[in-house]
C-alpha cells in the first residue's frame, strides 16, 4: 500500500508541494479519515456532517492548491463543509476530537484558526460577507482574493440574491462557487432547485458562451458588437437560465464536474485573472465515495456515531419531539382541512416528513427562507387556515422582523413551532435555542409556552390547533423528551394556567421551584435534595411562559422564603426575568434565584457537560437556593 500522504500534510503549504499526480490518493486518504473520525472507529466520536464534507473534498484540494489562505479568503456558507478546510490548515491532528467539548467545532470559528476568515452556521449569508471582504480589500489597494463557497440550497435564501444584486456594483474581484449537489438538508426543492438542474442538463450552453458573440460578430461586422452582445443575450435567454446572473453583473462559468480535480484547478487558475466577479458552478456528489451515504444522503448529512462498514446507528424506542410533532400534527390535519404544516428546508429536522406523506397537498417546504416562511404563513391565517409553522429556534431569529411586524402587529393565529429550543449540545452556538424566550416574550398579542414532557406537549400542540385569536408559540428540545407515553386523546390546557407538581412536604414550605419545561425534571430533583435536608419544598410547571400564570407564582412568592425558576434558556431577558419583573411591580420581595444560561454564547459539547460547567443541575440549584435562605433560619436548620 503507498504511503500514507494525509499524514504529512500540517498546512495548505503541504497541500502544494505534492506532484499532481498523487491527489487521488490524497482525496481518498481524507475520505477515509472523515469516515474513520466520525464513526465508531473513533471511541470519542460524536458524528458529525459527513455527507456534505465528503462531497467537497477534491473542491478542497483544489482551493488549497490555487489559494493562498489566510491571505486569500475562504468564506463558507454554514460552514458544516469546513473539515476537509480544517484537516488541510493545522488541525489534523484534533481532528479526532471534532465536536467534542473542548474540541474542533463543528463550523468554522475565527477564534479557532487563521485559516478561517469567517464563522458561520445559518444558510445564505457568506456571499455578502464575501463581499464585504471584497470590498474592504479594494479600500485598502490588497490584491489578495476571496472566495465565497455556497451550496446551491443557500439560493433558496433571500439574503444571497441581495448579495448578488449589490457585488457587481461594489467589486471588480470575487470569486463564488456554487457547490451543486441538489441538497441542502433534504433535497432542495423550488424553482432554484429546477434552475440549476436546468442549467447543469443544457449541453448548449457551454458552446453558446464561447461561441456566440464571435459567430455574431462575424456575421455582422464589428460595428455591432454590443448588438452581438444583446443577440446572445437574449438567445441564451431562450436555451440557458444562466443569463439572470449574468444580468446581475456576474459573469458564470459551468458547470463542471465537482470530482474532476484537474479540471478544477485549471478553472480557478484561470478564474484568478479575471477583473469581474465570476460564478463557478460545480456538480458534486454528497457522500462520495461512501456508500451507505450515498443510499442515504438525508441521514448522512449531519448524524451521531455510526458503524463504519454498514454505516448503521444505534435506534430508540423512545420517539424524539421531532417525531412525535410530525405524527401528531399529522393526526389533528385527519380532522381538520384548516391545518397547514409550513418547514423552511427541514421536513427531517422538524419531523414533517410523515405529515408530508400523509397530508402532501397541505404541507408547505418554502426552502431555506424563513422569512418568506412567516409572511406565508401570515397569508394563510389571513384567509381563515391554521399554519403551524415548524423552523429551529435559532433560524427563527432571521425570521423576527415578520413576527413582530405582519403576525402580532395584526393578532394573526400563526402558530410557531420552535424545535430545539434550548441547548443543542454538540452543533454549538449556531445552533443552540436560548434566546426564544427574550425575542417573543416582550411582543404584544403573543402566547408562548413549553412543555414538561411529551404528554403535555400533545396537549399543547393541541391547544394551539384550537387557538383563533391571535399568535401563540411552543419551544420544545432537541431529541428525546422523558419517554412518557401521550394520552389517546389530548385536552386543552387553559392558557396562563400553571401546575403544582408537588407541595411541599410538611408546612410552612420553605422553597419554590419553578422548572419550566424540561427543566422540571431538575427542580424535582433539587426538591427531593432540599427535602432530605429538612427543607419543605414545593414544585411547580409554569407551562407557559406568555401570560405567565401570576396567581400561583404570588401564591409561592407570599408564603416561601426562596422562589427560584430554572430554565434552559439565557438568564438575561428569560422566564426567570419575566417572573423577577412580575414580583417587582408587586413589591414582592421574596428572595429570588435565577438558573439558567450565562449571558454568553455557549460553546459545543455533550449537554451534561455543558450543563455541568455552567451551573445547570440539580447540585448547582440547590447550592444557590441555600445561599439565599435567610441566614437565621439556615442555623436555625443546622444548614448554616
Amino acid at each position: 500500500m503507498p504511503d500514507k500522504i494525509l499524514s504529512k500534510i500540517n498546512s495548505p503549504a503541504d497541500v502544494k508541494a505534492l506532484p499532481e499526480s498523487v491527489l487521488p490518493q490524497l482525496a481518498e486518504e481524507v475520505r477515509a479519515e472523515l469516515i474513520g473520525v466520525l464513526s465508531e472507529e473513533n471511541p470519542k466520536s460524536v458524528g458529525g456532517h459527513l455527507g456534505p464534507n465528503l462531497g467537497v473534498v477534491e473542491l478542497t484540494i483544489a482551493l488549497h492548491r490555487v489559494f493562498d489562505t489566510p491571505a486569500d479568503k475562504f468564506v463558507f456558507d454554514v460552514s458544516h463543509q469546513g473539515y476537509v478546510h480544517k484537516i488541510f490548515t493545522g488541525r489534523r491532528e484534533r481532528f479526532n476530537t471534532m465536536r467534542q467539548y473542548e474540541g474542533l467545532n463543528g463550523f468554522l470559528l475565527r477564534t479557532e484558526s487563521e485559516h478561517d476568515c469567517y464563522g458561520a452556521g445559518h444558510a445564505g449569508t457568506a456571499l455578502s460577507a464575501a463581499l464585504g471582504f471584497a470590498v474592504a480589500r479594494d479600500m485598502r489597494g490588497g490584491d489578495n482574493h476571496v472566495v465565497c463557497i455556497a451550496g446551491d440550497a443557500a439560493f433558496t435564501c433571500g439574503v444571497s440574491f441581495e448579495g448578488l444584486n449589490n457585488a457587481a456594483e461594489q467589486t471588480k474581484r470575487l470569486i463564488v462557487i456554487l457547490n451543486d449537489n441538489e441538497w441542502s438538508i433534504d433535497r432542495n426543492v423550488g424553482a432554484m432547485a429546477r434552475y440549476f438542474s436546468r442549467i447543469a442538463t443544457n449541453k448548449n450552453y457551454t458552446w453558446l458562451h464561447d461561441r456566440a458573440a464571435e459567430l455574431v460578430e462575424k456575421v455582422l461586422g464589428k460595428r455591432v458588437k454590443d448588438f452581438a452582445h444583446r443577440v446572445e443575450t437574449s438567445v441564451k435567454g431562450l436555451i440557458a437560465p444562466s443569463v439572470l446572473f449574468e444580468d446581475l453583473g456576474w459573469r458564470y462559468y459551468g458547470p463542471i464536474d465537482g470530482h474532476d480535480l484537474p479540471t478544477l484547478m485549471r478553472t480557478l487558475e484561470f478564474l484568478k485573472k479575471q477583473d469581474e466577479p465570476v460564478i463557478l458552478h460545480i456538480k458534486t456528489i454528497k457522500g462520495k465515495g461512501y456508500a451507505p451515504a450515498l443510499e442515504q444522503p438525508l441521514k448522512f448529512h449531519g448524524l451521531g456515531r455510526f458503524e463504519p462498514k454498514t454505516g448503521a446507528t444505534k435506534s430508540t424506542s423512545t420517539p424524539t419531539y421531532s417525531e412525535l410533532f410530525g405524527k401528531t400534527l399529522s393526526k389533528f390535519a385527519d380532522t381538520n382541512n384548516k391545518l397547514v404544516a409550513i418547514t423552511g428546508a427541514m421536513p427531517s429536522g422538524t419531523g414533517l416528513i410523515s405529515f408530508a406523506k400523509d397530508h402532501p397537498d397541505r404541507y408547505f417546504d418554502v426552502g431555506i427562507a424563513e422569512e418568506h416562511a412567516a409572511l406565508f404563513a401570515a397569508g394563510l391565517a389571513c384567509e381563515g387556515f391554521a399554519p403551524f409553522l415548524a423552523i429551529y429556534s435559532t433560524f427563527m431569529q432571521r425570521a423576527y422582523d415578520m413576527i413582530v411586524h405582519d403576525i402580532a402587529l395584526q393578532n394573526l393565529p400563526v402558530r410557531l413551532c420552535m424545535d430545539r429550543g434550548g441547548l443543542s449540545g454538540d452543533d454549538g452556538p449556531t445552533h443552540h435555542g436560548l434566546f426564544d424566550i427574550g425575542y417573543l416574550r416582550h411582543i404584544p398579542n403573543l402566547v408562548h409556552m413549553q412543555p414538561k414532557d411529551e404528554d403535555e406537549f400533545c396537549d399543547m400542540l393541541w391547544t394551539m390547533a384550537n387557538h383563533h385569536t391571535g399568535p401563540i408559540a411552543i419551544r420544545y428540545p432537541r431529541g428525546i423528551g422523558t419517554g412518557v407515553v401521550p394520552k389517546e386523546t389530548p385536552r386543552l390546557l387553559e392558557i396562563g394556567k400553571g401546575e403544582v407538581v408537588k407541595h411541599g412536604s410538611v408546612q410552612p414550605t420553605r422553597v419554590a421551584i419553578l422548572g419550566l419545561g424540561g427543566m422540571c425534571q431538575m427542580a424535582e430533583a433539587a426538591a427531593a435534595t432540599l427535602e432530605k435536608q429538612g427543607i419543605s419544598t414545593a414544585v411547580i410547571n409554569p407551562r407557559w411562559i406568555k401570560p405567565l400564570d401570576t396567581t400561583l407564582i404570588e401564591f409561592f412568592a407570599r408564603s416561601v422564603d426562596v422562589l427560584c425558576t430554572i430554565e434552559d434558556h439565557v438568564v438575561t431577558n428569560g422566564f426567570g426575568s419575566a417572573v423577577l419583573e412580575h414580583l417587582s411591580e408587586q413589591r414582592i420581595t421574596t428572595p429570588f434565584v435565577r438558573i439558567g444560561w450565562p449571558d454568553q454564547f455557549i460553546e459545543h459539547g455533550a449537554p451534561e457537560v455543558l450543563r455541568a460547567k455552567h451551573g445547570l443541575t440539580a447540585e448547582a440549584a440547590v447550592a444557590k437556593i441555600l445561599a439565599a435562605l435567610p441566614a437565621t433560619k439556615n442555623v436555625a436548620k443546622g444548614i448554616a
